[in-house]
């Protein structure tokens, strides 16, 4: 049984389909790469399955729950954890804060204590290697630092599901090796599936995903699994503009 289903889901902005009439399947433990080119509607269907937004026609259901209508934190509550693409921490609290809060507001918040909430967060504070920031005020940290605050908070959550929005735009060829490798341990260890909106960077897409689903003008272009997508005549002329091999081919 599928962990997400999404079937025939619009949204409209006045006269603008942002997402028109898309189905898909997200299985447990799938890694699927969002992809693109810019307005294509993926940070809308991103809004439209953690419930910032609700959709005008269609159905969303998690785990055998109609969410269609619930918002953002009911859906949080159930396991759809997210990372937006500018990370926006409580900057005056620690980064061990940050990461507790998640713990609070995510799949186990109803049960869990503020000691166990900074357990949680000592625990992948450690994972995402940030225990030299542990006890500083989130606010001073790099851009990246936030980053990995952001993806710890939201792993703090618990969730089934995590929408990473992202997560590796500004990174380096190295840090981005290493975060495909930490994604895909914390697929293992904690049996996550993760859709990671990815833009143009190759590397990522090929390195993390099974399954690619490109977005066109709102539309589902192709979803096929990644080496297929990649080498899709349709996919190599809207988004990237040039065969794959040429990309990534001495990386």
């Amino acid at each position: 049984m599928p962990l997400l289903k999404v079937r025939n889901v619009t949204k409209c902005f006045g006269g603008l389909v942002a997402v028109n009439n898309i189905s898909l399947e997200i299985r447990h433990g799938e890694t699927l790469a969002l992809v693109g080119p810019n307005g294509a509607g993926k940070t809308t269907l991103f809004n439209l399955l953690n419930g910032v937004f609700p959709a005008d026609e269609g159905q969303i259901i998690f785990e055998d729950v109609d969410v269609t209508h619930f918002p953002a934190y009911r859906r949080a509550h159930l396991g759809i954890g997210r990372t937006f693409q500018i990370p926006r921490p409580f900057n005056s609290a620690t980064v061990r804060e940050n990461i507790a809060i998640g713990g609070m507001f995510g799949a186990a918040g109803s049960e869990i204590d503020v000691d166990r909430a900074m357990a949680m967060a000592d625990h992948y504070i450690e994972v995402m290697g940030l225990s030299p920031h542990r006890d500083k005020p989130a606010g001073g940290l790099t851009p990246i630092e936030k980053k990995l605050v952001e993806i710890a908070r939201a792993l703090a959550m618990k969730p089934r599901l995590l929408l990473m929005d992202e997560a590796m735009a500004g990174m380096n060829p190295k840090d981005i090796d290493k975060m495909v490798a930490f994604l895909k341990e914390i697929r293992e260890t904690e049996g996550i599936a993760i859709v990671a909106m990815v833009e143009h960077i190759m590397r990522a897409v090929s390195g993390l995903a099974e399954r690619v689903l490109v977005m066109h003008q709102g539309a589902k272009l192709v979803d096929e699994p990644t080496r297929e997508a990649l080498s899709d005549p349709r996919v190599i002329e809207v988004y990237l503009g040039k065969p794959p091999e040429a990309d990534h081919a001495h990386g």
